[in-house]
């Protein structure tokens, strides 16, 4: 006679549970690209909760910074994804990731003026991102769509200086947002072209 197995028991949380947790994450990326040493009290309230049902999800501050920086990372791995980074010419495909990390708004803030993740950790980590990205850049020098005289690693920092400038403008000098990422993705073209 066999044993019968049991498969794990997977916990989702409710549709209203998921929601209030995301408020939290997006109030916290969003105070904490503002003032690092935001109170978690205030934290709560842009959230639209009140501070113990804060603690109820993240019972320490470190717990909430572990999982803003999940949350960021997941965030940033979307617009990865939804920028189709194998599709069509390489510059192209690096101009909607600009388009869709300029939708990411504050995570962009906090990563820029941040030199670790909130959960303390440097920003040096690869992720698979980070790996598609370069793959991108590596296809746009082998078919002669990006400058091959540019290496791999100075237009990835041509990326995030152009995304930093471009939020800088609308966050800080109140430039209109279609107007700033417009010369994002124009400057990112005539830079890249060989």
């Amino acid at each position: 006679m066999s044993e019968a197995r049991s498969e794990p028991v997977v916990k989702t949380e409710s549709g209203s549970r998921a929601r209030t947790r995301r408020a939290i994450l997006d109030a916290a990326v969003r105070e904490l690209s503002a003032n690092a040493a935001v109170p978690l009290g205030e934290i709560a309230t842009a959230a639209g909760v009140g501070r113990t049902t804060l603690h109820r999800y993240f019972p320490e501050r470190a717990d909430l910074l572990v999982a803003v920086t999940a949350f960021m990372d997941e965030r940033i791995a979307s617009a990865t994804t939804r920028a189709r980074l194998d599709d069509g010419s390489a510059r192209a495909a690096l101009g909607r990731l600009c388009q869709e990390y300029f939708e990411l708004g504050d995570v962009l803030t906090l990563m820029f003026t941040s030199p670790v993740a909130p959960n303390g950790r440097e920003w040096d980590y690869e992720t698979q991102s980070d790996h598609s990205v370069r793959d991108a850049i590596d296809r746009g020098h082998a078919e002669g769509d990006v400058d091959a005289a540019l290496g791999r690693d100075w237009v990835l920092n041509v990326v995030w200086s152009l995304l930093f400038s471009t939020w800088d403008m609308v966050r800080a000098q109140g430039a209109p947002k279609h107007a700033a990422l417009t010369q994002c993705l124009r400057t990112l073209d005539k830079a890249l072209a060989p």
